[in-house]
């Protein structure tokens, strides 16, 4: 084994390079054999690859994980794959699985794409807690002053509430999405089209700086990758699936942000749209995904808030035997029942033990838990809280 393959860092990095995904053959071999064994395999040619030997013909003996670990390092940032503590399990599993078990109507381009990518670079904080409430807000490039004033709208509202804002870093509706939740004290990640250490657009970069302070830049390509058409259409699958659903603002006639609809429809995730001025033809996408029933009419943050908050809200495992017994955890969103399940019975817990003990952020498990007071479900003791429902 060639000697910059020999950790699974190491293997990862150099799949990562050799590999552009979203690659089926690679994630069918990697559920059968470790990284470092399917990476020595790319290298030497292994004819146990099957396809992959061909697809990997024009980048095997690119061994540059060396490069590629320093780029990310200057960049600030790090690769994570499915072993990785902060990998969004679920919602990959979630989403993904959706598409190939509800065989949702998609295009065909969609089959080979439709899988979780097998690595991520990411910048700044920990994804999975990044993501647990999340909603991606996406539009045209070219918005107009009517988009800027929606997309504050819903924002300014969605962010302080903490629900993480996910975007992909473009001109228009994605640069007002992100600077709002920025503004307004709360979260959003970015999904980049590029490697780590390229900003684009080049004129985001001290966004993309903001962003990586509190939330977090991520992609799945390697440092150095330029943006290309192809590489944006993948990059829309991820928005869509680390989010719990889609609001499209603002979407021309062949708007890109509606593959980004598509993706969303084809995850079983939520999507919403913007009705905008009849006279403005940038607002014509949103308008027939309204018109032929595929997307929810949205008219502010409310609207975007009663519908995520539906998803998720019964626990699918526990709810032949809850369906039984009628409670208020019944009524409880997904993230308020990790919560309210992460709180002994009838003894005070910090809001800091909660968030270790249910892997959530600490500010969205204070807001959750002041969502649960009002259900009376649990209440303030002095600086800790006591959980007062029964289950």
């Amino acid at each position: 084994m060639s000697i910059l393959l020999e950790t699974p860092y190491q293997a990862w990095v150099y799949l990562n390079r050799v590999v552009e995904g979203p690659s089926p053959m690679l994630q069918a071999l990697l559920a059968e054999y470790p990284p470092e064994e399917v990476a020595h395999g790319i290298y030497h040619r292994a004819d146990w690859l099957g396809r992959l030997r061909d697809d990997t013909a024009a980048r095997y003996d690119w061994l540059r994980q060396e490069e590629d670990i320093a780029a990310a390092e200057e960049a600030g940032a790090r690769l994570i794959t499915a072993d990785s503590p902060e990998w969004p399990t679920e919602h990959f599993e979630a989403a993904f699985g959706f598409y190939h078990n509800a065989q949702p109507d998609a295009p065909a381009s969609f089959d080979q794409a439709a899988i979780a990518p097998h690595s991520l670079w990411v910048r700044g904080g920990g994804l999975a807690q990044l993501v647990d409430q999340s909603v991606a807000v996406i539009g045209t490039r070219a918005i107009s002053r009517y988009g800027w004033e929606v997309t504050r709208l819903i924002v300014e509202d969605l962010a302080p509430r903490g629900w993480t804002v996910v975007s992909g870093g473009a001109l228009g509706v994605d640069t007002a999405a992100h600077e709002t939740a920025l503004a307004a004290g709360g979260l959003t990640v970015a999904v980049a089209a590029c490697g780590i250490d390229v900003n684009y657009p080049a004129r985001n970069a001290r966004l993309f700086d903001q962003i990586a302070a509190t939330g977090a830049v991520v992609t799945e390509f390697p440092p150095g990758t330029t943006p290309q058409r192809h590489r944006f259409l993948t990059r829309n699958r991820l928005v869509a699936a680390l989010a719990q659903g889609t609001v499209c603002v603002e979407a021309a006639y062949r708007s890109g942000a509606l593959n980004t609809m598509n993706w969303t429809e084809a995850l079983g995730k939520v999507a919403m749209a913007v009705p905008g001025p009849i006279t403005n033809a940038g607002s014509i996408g949103c308008h027939l995904r309204i018109q032929d029933g595929r997307a929810q009419l949205i008219t502010g943050p409310d609207g975007v808030r009663e519908l995520l908050e539906q998803v998720g809200s019964v626990d699918v495992d526990g709810q032949l035997e809850m369906s039984f017994q009628p409670s208020i955890t019944q009524r409880m969103s997904h993230n308020e029942l990790k919560v309210f399940g992460s709180m002994p019975t009838q003894m005070p817990i910090s809001a800091a033990d909660i968030s270790r003990e249910c892997g959530l952020r600490l500010p969205l498990v204070i807001h959750l838990l002041v969502a649960l007071e009002k259900q009376a479900a649990v209440r303030r003791q002095g600086g800790e809280w006591l959980r007062i429902a029964e289950d």
